[in-house]
């Protein structure tokens, strides 16, 4: 099919627009480069100021904060390059293209950002060891203040952004920036503290601030790592797919969806859908077109193969057996959903699949347990149930 020819292309050179709101991978770059060079620009001036102020002031905790603001400007220069490497057309080697680029860079922002922490965290012990006198200025202080005030607009302007274009690095950096904001705030409140009553809490601020960046930079590994194992689609997405598919005349269910992504908004689809046995061959290559087409046009995802399963209509004894089936299932909590229903009254065969909750933690023992009941309400016939697995909402 046409659309099979131009998929990989695609799906290297387009984004899901309907998805991000963005016109198209070109877009969705520029405005990733754009944000993550004002982010650099803004963080390379903060560790400038706070650099020189904890250095006169001998304030560790500041000196910290400017390394942090460091490892914030290398984190967007990274993202700078691994947006650019995951823009690369799809080739022979790699036909769905670099989009999980993006993934690894995160994981190297990760790494850096936990190596800061770590850094800091030993250099405040130190500090705590040997204790140095701060030395504040009300100069410094309000240039701190202005630096907070520049990390929540900045943060805030970084979120927006990611949210806009779906990138999960530009959110974790916007976040990362509001929570600077915070840590800069207290070390404010400890330069107050100081000057009114003479406590040093340099050190130990230093330490805490550094906890919060091995913390952020555990969370973010964590979070890629999981990205990279593959995540369960959000649940608005994969609904978004089902109502667009379901919405095709013909299509009267959409069953057993999986998606798989190959970079943010990157996905390629697979699906079950139920039409009418009395479909010809013709009709069904329109039907499948007018699918793929269609759910390119509202979500951005490539239905990459559709399968079928064709219903008997007009039989009023299987329309029965297929309501009391739904009642008995109805009683098994963990029994999510069944579908592809089907009876073979020559061979004496009721079949279906059965999505089954990853809660249960015995599905096969669950489903042994109603196939017999199935079979106790229709004595002679063998139940036949395939397990199917709760890939999407």
């Amino acid at each position: 099919m046409a659309s099979d020819i131009v998929m990989n292309e695609n799906m290297a050179n387009e984004t899901a627009s309907a998805a991000t709101g963005a016109s198209g991978v070109g877009n969705r770059d520029a405005v990733i480069v754009r944000t993550s060079i004002i982010g650099i620009i803004v963080n390379v001036l903060l560790a400038a100021f706070k650099a020189v102020i904890g250095l006169l002031s001998h304030s560790i905790a500041i000196v910290m904060d400017a390394v942090n603001n460091l490892s914030d400007a290398m984190s967007s220069i990274i993202t700078i390059i691994g947006t650019k490497l995951a823009g690369k057309r799809p080739d022979k080697k790699h036909p769905m293209g670099y989009g999980r680029i993006e993934y690894f860079t995160a994981i190297i922002i990760s790494l850096i950002v936990l190596y800061a922490g770590m850094t800091a965290f030993v250099e405040s012990v130190k500090k705590i060891l040997t204790p140095e006198t701060p030395d504040y200025s009300i100069v410094s202080i309000i240039i701190i203040v202005v630096a907070v005030a520049a990390k929540i607009l900045l943060g805030t302007f970084v979120v927006s952004n990611g949210r806009k274009v779906n990138s999960d690095s530009l959110i974790a950096s916007g976040k990362d920036a509001l929570s600077d904001s915070i840590i800069s705030a207290a070390t404010v409140v400890a330069a107050i503290v100081y000057i009114n009553f003479k406590l040093s809490l340099e050190a130990w601020l230093g330490a805490i601030i550094s906890i919060f960046i091995i913390k952020s930079g555990v969370e973010m590994i964590r979070d890629t790592i999981s990205e990279l194992l593959g995540e369960r689609v959000d649940a608005e997405l994969s609904k978004q797919v089902k109502d667009a598919m379901n919405s095709v005349e013909g299509v009267q269910g959409t069953y057993d969806l999986v998606m798989n992504n190959y970079g943010p908004d990157r996905y390629i689809a697979s699906a079950h859908i139920e039409i009418p046995a009395d479909m010809q061959a013709r009709e069904l290559d329109h039907l499948i077109r007018e699918i793929e087409k269609k759910v390119y046009a509202e979500t951005g995802v490539f239905i990459g193969g559709i399968s079928i399963y064709a219903m008997e209509h007009g039989d009023e004894e299987i329309s029965n057996m297929h309501v009391a089936v739904l009642k008995q299932v109805e009683q098994h909590r963990y029994i999510k959903q069944i579908h592809a229903f089907h009876v073979d009254k020559i061979g004496k065969e009721i079949e279906f699949d059965a999505v089954v909750d990853f809660d249960e933690e015995h599905p096969d023992e669950e489903l042994a347990a109603l196939g017999k009941e199935i079979e106790a309400l229709y004595p002679g016939y063998t139940v036949i149930i395939f397990r199917d697995v709760d890939i999407t909402d």
